[in-house]
């Protein structure tokens, strides 16, 4: 896991950052950002772009997304509704392609992550396994078959 003395310097401001976001972007609102920094180095090989006590920026296969610690968003409609919930992605799968689904699966279970569905070959093509994060939120790494 990155360590506050590794952290990667932030290029830009906070406020250049949010105006140059565009088309899609996923926010994750989690207890713990150490906790989900671990989880997305190691089980979905991602790369920290930037982290503080607030914020954490990651970036896998191509794609971007960020997520926030609850005590930031104290005056923000989610924060009611997240709080104290097991399973906050409830419905959402949260897709990572590219993303060796039986290395994935084998680091979730040395860590002791809860795995939904070990991976296996799907009639869509894909290689896939379900593996819920340290807040329940489900990431499915998945590669193409062959």
């Amino acid at each position: 896991m990155s360590s506050k003395s590794t952290r990667p310097e932030w290029e830009i401001s906070g406020d250049d950052y949010g105006r140059s976001l565009r088309g899609f972007g996923i926010n994750l609102l989690v207890s713990d950002i150490e906790r989900t920094i671990a989880f997305c180095e190691q089980v979905l090989q991602a790369h920290t772009r930037y982290w503080n006590e607030d914020i954490a920026i990651f970036q896998a296969s191509g794609f971007e997304w960020m997520v926030h610690a609850d005590h930031t968003y104290g005056d923000h409609p989610l924060s009611g509704f997240v709080k104290d919930l097991d399973g906050r992605g409830a419905g959402i799968e949260l897709r990572l392609y590219d993303r060796a689904p039986d290395h994935a699966e084998a680091i979730a279970r040395d860590r002791g992550d809860i795995i939904l569905a070990g991976s296996m070959d799907k009639p869509h093509g894909m290689r896939e396994c379900f593996i819920l994060d340290p807040d329940g939120y489900c990431w499915v790494p998945s590669q193409p078959i062959g």
